[in-house]
């Protein structure tokens, strides 16, 4: 048998072997399956990677916001250190209040204090003093409160005098959270104007419920809160988007152990913003409001005002609308008219946080399609 032959047949030859077909395609499989294993490891891997990558940001901007809020977090007690200071410095006394700080113009007046954008060594900072010595027991309980609860989620309090009724705190000149709305349509603040921002704010408002509620001063209800207005001008916004408590002259002590609860004034609430408890039980029967007849309410008050807050917070932002939908069954809770049946702020502020990382981590996966 020639070579030339054997050649020209070799096709002809290698089809008639029995058993060669299968091999064939026994080969091509599995050349299929070595190149497609491959890829969907790869596959895999990168879908892991950019969940880890979501992970690291979302960390990333906690750990940014807590950092550039707690400028004075480091320092000794009674100490200060606002964000343009290198060196922690102690709270200011009344002879360097007296000499050292320069009142520019009045910024705030309610019953309790008169605030006023002042200047101290350069650096901005707000000076509080007392309006009237009819409120001097709220005055020196809402410095007592700053100096018990001075951390991230509280204004900082640079320095106080006693004798003067006169106090200072670290000044921020986006004020109070009622010019959110105005702040965010500002040109140069109008990329933040998104729910993430908004929602991060809702976010800080319930941390700042959780921390009032298991403070290092008891458990503390904030009963400046008997309207929404009422309730925005007690925080204050940051320049970099967070919050603070700023006014803590109205924050009575629950203490279930002893049975003590708290009413919020000696006047008579009304109005469907404030919780159901802390209505008049005796109104439709058409009899006057007595303070002494009227029962106490613990902290779950301010759990009720959660959702009318967070709905002012998230206001009208492409992704609110989605966000609310998420938010409708903890918001359903918070408004139940039994005050043992609603969650804690803990509760409320673990839901915002895992609605904030799915929504973040769909947006993600959005892009990446």
């Amino acid at each position: 048998m020639s070579l030339t032959w054997l050649t020209e047949n070799r096709h002809h030859y290698l089809l008639s072997v029995p058993g060669t077909d299968t091999m064939h395609r026994n080969s091509s499989n599995n050349r299929t399956f070595s190149y497609g294993l491959p890829v969907v490891m790869l596959c895999l891997a990168a879908l892991l990677f950019s969940n880890i990558l979501i992970y690291l940001y979302l960390d990333s901007l906690h750990q940014t916001d807590q950092q550039m809020v707690s400028s004075g977090v480091g320092c000794a007690p009674r100490h200060f250190k606002m964000v343009t200071m290198k060196n922690c410095t102690p709270w200011l006394q009344c002879p360097q209040i007296r000499a050292e700080v320069r009142k520019l113009k009045l910024i705030g007046q309610g019953a309790v204090k008169k605030v006023f954008f002042a200047e101290w060594r350069a650096q901005k900072v707000a000076l509080s003093e007392l309006s009237s010595p009819d409120y001097v027991e709220d005055f020196l309980h809402g410095l007592s409160m700053l100096q018990v609860l001075q951390g991230r989620l509280v204004v900082q309090l640079v320095g106080f005098c006693l004798e003067d009724h006169t106090l200072v705190t670290e000044h921020h000149p986006y004020g109070s959270l009622l010019n959110l709305d105005v702040v965010l349509a500002e040109a140069r603040n109008q990329q933040h104007n998104t729910w993430q921002t908004r929602l991060r704010l809702a976010m800080d408002y319930v941390s700042i419920l959780h921390y009032l509620h298991n403070s290092p001063a008891g458990r503390r209800v904030m009963c400046d809160s008997n309207s929404l207005e009422k309730t925005l001008s007690q925080f204050l916004l940051t320049t970099d988007f967070n919050l603070v408590v700023n006014d803590l002259d109205a924050l009575p002590e629950v203490d279930q152990s002893r049975g003590s609860l708290v009413k919020c004034g000696h006047r008579e609430l009304t109005g469907d913003f404030v919780a159901p408890e802390q209505l008049w039980p005796l109104r439709n029967e058409e009899k006057p409001f007595s303070d002494d007849l009227m029962p106490g309410y613990d902290e779950k008050t301010d759990i009720w005002k959660i959702p009318d807050v967070t709905q002012f917070l998230m206001g009208r932002v492409p992704g609110g609308d989605l966000v609310h939908f998420h938010l409708f069954q903890i918001h359903d809770e918070c408004k139940n008219a039994e005050p043992r049946l609603r969650p804690s702020a803990l509760d409320v502020l673990n839901m915002y946080t895992s609605v904030y990382s799915s929504m973040v981590r769909e947006s993600a996966g959005v892009r990446e399609l």
